[in-house]
């Protein structure tokens, strides 16, 4: 069942989602050679505790997971594309990492995701992650009334095509509001003027992600982290939209889009900063 919002609903996600937004931002402007996960992990869990919002991952037992999952963040580093684990891992130059957060406020959630690299970063890896976002963009600009969930999914797929990378349809975007996984599944493969029709008022998690040289995953043995099966480098790009009677409505937009790979001295991030 969708349930179609009203444009104050919406601005409901729309304060979760600036949330998102700035807690992103904030882990891309600390993630740096010799910072531990988990001391990002702690860091973006004291931003939400005095936000006063609530982590969707905390406790969340889905069946597809080794339940429940204790933490506020999906930390993805390298190989690892999706529901990464935080764990005692320090950063280390040149690493991929993927960062992805769902948070409520008030009753209402929204869902981002990014891909940045550490230090120095490869082309081959810069290139991968602009697939991801070019592919969101693509997928953004489509969300309208009258299209169909398969434009959407065409988009992303479409993209990633023209940059050889292959697609796993196993895990997709999804609808979001009251909760962090609502109906419809949104396939990040797909044909165009296809299935369900898009209407004002859907709100949706759109985020594809793609591993360089397979469309298959395999589990770590803590049951969450998802990586590419032939251990390839992989990024992850999500947003939440909203389909309104004008322009798709991102709610999860950064202020500032800052640039994937990030560099400079090593900045711990110390328990005092959470």
């Amino acid at each position: 069942m969708i349930e179609l919002k009203t444009p104050a609903e919406i601005e409901r996600m729309h304060v979760a989602g600036r949330f998102v937004a700035e807690a992103l931002s904030e882990v891309g402007r600390l993630a740096d050679v010799g910072v531990n996960l988990l001391d990002l992990e702690r860091h973006v869990r004291g931003m939400i505790e005095r936000r006063g919002a609530e982590s969707c991952y905390w406790d969340y037992a889905p069946s597809f997971g080794k339940g429940p999952f204790r933490n506020v963040i999906c930390l993805s580093v390298n190989d690892a594309v999706l529901h990464g684990l935080p764990h005692d891992y320090v950063l280390r130059d040149g690493d991929v990492l993927t960062a992805d957060l769902a948070v409520g406020i008030d009753g209402w959630v929204a869902d981002s995701a990014r891909t940045i690299i550490v230090g120095n970063a490869a082309e081959e890896d810069l290139r991968i992650i602009r697939a991801t976002e070019e592919a969101l963009e693509a997928a953004i600009e489509v969300a309208r009334p009258g299209n169909r969930l398969g434009d959407i999914s065409a988009a992303i797929w479409a993209v990633a095509s023209d940059y050889g990378y292959p697609v796993n349809t196993e895990f997709g975007g999804h609808g979001i509001g009251r909760t962090m996984h609502e109906d419809p599944h949104v396939p990040n493969k797909g044909r165009a003027g296809r299935g369900l029709k898009l209407r004002p008022g859907m709100t949706l998690a759109l985020e594809p992600w793609l591993a360089r040289t397979t469309d298959r995953i395999v589990y770590d043995d803590d049951g969450w982290t998802i990586r590419s099966a032939d251990g390839s480098r992989t990024a992850h790009s999500e947003h939440t939209v909203a389909i309104t009677e004008d322009a798709p409505l991102v709610l999860t937009r950064r202020d500032t889009e800052e640039p994937a790979a990030r560099g400079g001295s090593a900045r711990r991030v110390s328990t005092e900063d959470a």
